[in-house]
């Protein structure tokens, strides 16, 4: 059976999509179990840019297939759009 990579650390993330990628036919990994501790910089101007970062270097790390994601809040009334930098 294949592993499929988690590119997240967090746990709530993780949770979802063992539940939403069961019966597959992966074996469902995380960052953690594969003894990764790298953190990617989310450095891309959108989402998905992000999400690409994360699953290539996480990928190219690991020599796994790997899922990534990023999301956060849009507010058009503050006149910024993409993700939000603290």
């Amino acid at each position: 059976m294949s592993k499929l990579l988690l590119a997240t650390y967090n746990p709530g993330k993780i949770k979802e999509y063992r539940f939403l990628l069961d019966g597959l036919g992966y074996e469902i990994t995380t960052l953690a179990e594969e003894g990764i501790t790298e953190v990617v910089a989310e450095s891309g101007d959108t989402y998905e840019q992000n999400a690409r970062l994360k699953a290539t270097a996480y990928a190219r790390l690991s020599q796994l297939i790997t899922l990534a994601d990023d999301s956060g809040l849009e507010v058009d009334a503050l006149g910024q759009v993409g993700p939000l930098r603290g």
